[in-house]
């Protein structure tokens, strides 16, 4: 006996709802900040965000929809949850990829709650189709939906309770204008300087409980090229090996030891890094050379290329890269 529709809509539903969450390790979670005042880094925006949490609170109105944009790994999904539970209200989070069609973002949007935040990341992704239904669901509160098909189709109108979409890209590019001008906060997540890094270092390894120097959570710093992601990542690295050295404490010494063993360098540069780098100094004479050449030459993704690779080392001090029209070495 096969399950009723409303079972299997309510699973796809679900599905939707979760993705974002099924995508975080619960690790990666308990080691995010809070509340703002835990979050390290991008203080102008911080502040800024304060200012706009405050008065949506002060006016007990839904907050403008945000869009969050920046390099993958600085932090827009941690402020996104921040801010609603900031506001003390609810939070929704799915991703661009899996709103399939209108009637997934209609499943959404008619669940929500007065005031609540979804959040959608990978926003950029969203099919044209459906942001043609975002469009009057964020402007003006309302969802307009066609039901049925040839002559019996008809339009309706839904209202929904006031909510909070906040958006989150790594490719703000992508984004049509329509959809970005309807973002009343966009708010731009700019790369880390190693004493904010050296910050989020150690608190990992307090909340890991494992003490490290300061030199030692400086030398993690250096190499996590401005993204706190890379540095959670790098210093949970370094504690496994201090695990199993029986290390008392975190050291530039160990640091230095686990990064190389794990093939990362000084410049935070790993083996990727060196293949795209040897590839443009030895094929092509130190570039430019363009996107689609580089991702045919070292057969990966142009999105692998531009997002993981020349965004992130756009940021290491001995190199200087571009994305287009090529990028020189």
């Amino acid at each position: 006996m096969s399950p009723p529709k409303d079972a299997l809509k309510k699973d796809r539903n679900s599905d939707i709802v979760s993705s974002v969450k099924d995508m975080e390790m619960p690790q990666e979670t308990s080691l995010r900040p809070a509340v703002l005042e835990e979050f390290i880094g991008q203080t102008g925006l911080r502040e800024n965000l304060r200012v706009f949490i405050q008065s949506a609170r002060t006016r007990k109105e839904a907050m403008d929809h945000v869009l969050f944009y920046g390099p993958p790994g600085l932090g827009k999904t941690t402020l996104a949850h921040i801010v609603a539970r900031e506001l003390g209200v609810g939070f929704r989070a799915t991703s661009g990829p899996v709103i399939l069609k209108s009637g997934d973002l209609a499943a959404l949007l008619t669940n929500l709650q007065p005031y609540d935040v979804l959040f959608i990341d990978e926003i950029h992704r969203l099919s044209p189709a459906v942001e043609e239904i975002l469009y009057p669901a964020m402007e003006d509160g309302k969802l307009d939906l066609i039901i049925g098909e040839g002559p019996a189709a008809r339009s309706i109108q839904i209202e929904l309770v006031p909510f909070t979409l906040i958006g989150a890209t790594t490719r703000s590019g992508l984004l049509t204008n329509p959809l970005r001008d309807r973002f009343g906060i966009p708010l731009r997540l700019e790369f880390y300087g190693p004493e904010e890094l050296k910050t989020i270092v150690a608190r990992t390894a307090r909340i890991l409980d494992m003490e490290i120097t300061d030199d030692g959570a400086l030398e993690i710093a250096r190499r996590s090229r401005g993204t706190p992601r890379i540095a959670g990542r790098l210093t949970r690295r370094v504690r496994d090996f201090a695990l199993a050295l029986q290390s008392a404490a975190i050291d530039t010494g160990l640091v230095d030891m686990a990064l190389t063993r794990l093939d990362v360098d000084k410049s935070g540069l790993d083996s990727m890094d060196r293949r795209y780098l040897r590839c443009i100094a030895e094929n092509y004479g130190g570039g430019p050379v363009g996107v689609e050449t580089l991702s045919a030459a070292l057969s990966e993704h142009r999105d692998m290329i531009e997002d993981v690779i020349e965004r992130l080392m756009a940021v290491t001090d001995s190199w200087s890269v571009r994305s287009e029209p090529g990028a020189p070495l």
